[in-house]
């Protein structure tokens, strides 16, 4: 019994010391963390900015003997990715850009279909020569990602467009104006745009300016992107861009315009009302009927997209 309480009282004087080291441990590291301090200079610059925005806007609606009438079913969704990644180190700075955006909709009456389609990936790697101003090298792939078409009223659905088909590729050598974070406005003398239409039943019709039977179009021209992003009030954002082509092989007063503008409203950190415009003008686009004449040709095209649901930030 001796033995046994002797090895109780020795376990316990053990515990006791071991804690009580722990204890002195503990306050030693505590009164060295206060004494260091860090030193200013000593910071550390993040070369890499990177970040994503995702929205997602879903609407459903459906009337059952509703006197007033309209359609008994109504689904629509809608959402757009903004991912970006941005590297500054000394005079080098690199942008990623990925604007990616779907939509569809579904009514009784008129069944499904897509209401927005869209996928922008943009990279430009720039050298700073002074003064805001950088050379800088562009590259930029649009697209979408499923079948588009036409509604006639009086026919069937008609195929207009599909993923790469078309596709507008840009190789762009320029210079980059950068005076504030917020704003950029790149100049391209020599840009090499290239159209593909991945498609044999719309490259057969010479859809997008190819010529008929193929699949692919070389354009080379003047190119000039502005970029603005705007931090309106706390919880309002503007987005916009304009892109500006003239085609030095035909036709350079016709130029191609691609405009696309964001407006976000955040209600809290979860939910945000939207509104995207965008407009296209292209001399190629001959998709649009003239009804008086009967022939095809261009036209502006707009798009609006307003919704209101789930936002969040990574």
């Amino acid at each position: 019994m001796r033995k046994f309480a002797l090895s109780i009282a020795c376990c316990l004087l053990g515990f006791i010391a071991v804690q009580a080291q722990n204890d002195w441990i503990k306050a030693q590291r505590d009164e060295t963390a206060k004494k260091i301090k860090k030193d200013d200079s000593d910071t550390t610059v993040k070369i890499w900015k990177k970040g994503l925005n995702l929205n997602v806007n879903i609407n459903q609606g459906s009337l059952t003997n509703w006197a007033a009438g309209g359609d008994n079913f109504t689904f629509s969704l809608g959402s757009t990715v903004y991912a970006y990644a941005f590297y500054k180190k000394g005079r080098r700075a690199w942008d990623n850009v990925a604007d990616l955006a779907y939509g569809y909709i579904n009514t009784t009456s008129l069944g499904g279909r897509k209401a927005d389609d869209r996928i922008d990936l943009t990279s430009k790697y720039g050298y700073d020569i002074g003064r805001h101003w950088y050379v800088s090298m562009l590259g930029n792939l649009r697209t979408q990602f499923t079948n588009g078409y036409l509604y006639p009223a009086d026919t069937t659905p008609q195929l207009s467009s599909k993923f790469f088909a078309p596709a507008y590729v840009l190789l762009s050598p320029g210079f980059d104006y950068k005076p504030v974070p917020e704003f950029s406005l790149f100049l391209s003398p020599a840009t090499s745009r290239f159209v593909f239409v991945m498609d044999d039943s719309l490259s057969a019709h010479g859809a997008y300016g190819v010529d008929t039977g193929k699949h692919f179009r070389y354009e080379i021209g003047a190119y000039l992107s502005a970029n603005y992003i705007k931090t309106i009030a706390k919880n309002i954002t503007y987005k916009g861009r304009l892109d500006l082509f003239s085609n030095y092989l035909n036709n350079p007063q016709n130029i191609v315009v691609f405009f696309t503008n964001a407006l976000e409203l955040k209600v809290n950190k979860y939910i945000a009302a939207t509104l995207n415009v965008d407009m296209i003008y292209d001399d190629n686009v001959k998709v649009f009927e003239n009804k008086k004449t009967g022939v095809m040709g261009p036209r502006l095209q707009v798009k609006q997209v307003l919704g209101i649901g789930f936002a969040a930030k990574f």
